[in-house]
């Protein structure tokens, strides 16, 4: 009796999962258009997980690109004020030099040169590892270079509390 079982495909997952891969940052998340956490800050851990097949030479890729990326996006936040730009209760003016920041009847002035406008809707871990991961995905070369089949980004603001955003490979037509 012949096998016909194939040999399944050698899939791994890296896990960049390091103590400087963390940013600082000061924020605050909407519950609804009239009750908002007071700006305060956390110290947010990042992981990266890529899931990606193992070549001939026992090497899924050069994850050390991975971490050059990611240490320049976290790099990119830290010790800024996030505010979520798409937030349906902001309004946002600029003030130069400062960002007036305006929610059910108060504003607060947040000066431009430390204050990040994201393109989220609320500044929340879920809504930071989402933002990670796409800009890890905008160069779609890039993941199909190194045949990432499954990315997963998590964003933690203290133990027991994160938040994950994966992207995943379309099959093949």
């Amino acid at each position: 009796m012949a096998d016909n079982v194939s040999k399944p495909e050698r899939l791994t997952t890296i896990d960049l999962h390091m103590q400087a891969l963390k940013f600082s940052a000061a924020h605050f998340t909407i519950f609804n258009a009239t009750e908002r956490e007071r700006l305060h800050g956390h110290n947010y851990a990042v992981t990266c997980r890529i899931t990606a097949p193992v070549g001939d030479e026992g090497l899924t890729c050069d994850y050390a690109i991975f971490k050059k990326k990611l240490f320049a996006l976290v790099d990119g936040l830290d010790e800024y004020t996030l505010i979520a730009k798409h937030s349906p209760h902001l309004r946002i003016e600029d003030e130069e030099p400062f960002y007036k920041i305006h929610f059910d009847n108060h504003y607060m002035m947040l000066r431009k040169s430390e204050t990040i406008l994201l393109p989220i809707s609320n500044a929340t871990v879920e809504e930071f590892s989402f933002y990670v991961l796409s800009k890890l995905c905008e160069d779609a070369g890039f993941l199909k270079q190194h045949d990432v089949r499954k990315l997963e980004i998590t964003v933690a603001s203290g133990p027991g509390q994160h938040g994950s955003a994966v992207w995943k490979k379309e099959e093949d037509q």
